[in-house]
């Protein structure tokens, strides 16, 4: 069996950047203390430099020369664009990998979403975030292109994990309730169904902004 490879530094230095955000430690609209964060997890500046240039690619923090390292807020324009980029690109991936769909991936698609409904009724939000992600990954992965995964996961993380909020549990009960229809489309063979269900759906901002002004305060 392949083993992982284990985490560079950089990686590890981003992971706990990652983590801070979700927790909150670094908050939207304030300057990063670069000393503080080397001194908390006795590193130098050399990795923390090479996450942080990750975490600007992909749109989480703004590296100004001179003056510092700024948390980006996410803005309502940012969410609806994403939502528009996600749509597309996860609708494509369905259409895709459609005919690659087996009755084994449809039963774990049910198990992941049995166990996203028992997480969001004992307020278990992390674990419910990324069973999701789970649910996602089983079509993307399906699609075979590797540039779609690696563009969708620091959206998805940006939108849902910065930091990580309580879900609103009737806004995921909705989206449990799309997962159902979704794989009953896979089952009855109707393609068009299931990726509409993903685009309009699953990503459409339109009929979800009511539940994202309120997750995100806009």
């Amino acid at each position: 069996m392949k083993k992982n490879r284990p985490k560079s530094l950089r990686e590890k230095v981003y992971d706990y950047l990652c983590q801070e955000m979700r927790a909150g430690g670094l908050t939207s609209g304030k300057y990063l203390n670069q000393a503080r964060i080397c001194e908390t997890i006795q590193i130098s500046r050399a990795p923390l430099r090479d996450a942080l240039i990750q975490l600007e690619a992909e749109g989480f923090i703004t590296i100004f020369p001179r003056k510092g390292v700024l948390i980006n807020q996410l803005t309502k324009t940012e969410v609806m664009e994403s939502y528009e980029v996600l749509a597309n690109l996860e609708s494509e991936a369905v259409r895709c990998a459609f005919p690659l769909f087996t009755m084994d991936h449809l039963d774990q698609m049910g198990l992941l979403n049995n166990r996203m409904h028992h997480a969001l009724e004992n307020g278990e939000f992390a674990e419910y975030y990324s069973l999701n992600l789970e649910f996602h990954d089983i079509f993307l992965d399906l699609a075979g292109n590797t540039l779609v995964k690696r563009i969708v996961d620091p959206i998805k993380q940006r939108l849902y994990n910065f930091p990580l909020q309580p879900y609103n549990v009737q806004w995921e009960k909705i989206n449990l309730s799309e997962h159902i229809r979704f794989m009953e489309s896979i089952r009855k063979g109707n393609r068009e169904a299931a990726v509409s269900i993903i685009k309009h759906e699953q990503w459409g901002f339109d009929i979800h902004q009511e539940y994202i002004a309120a997750f995100y305060g806009f």
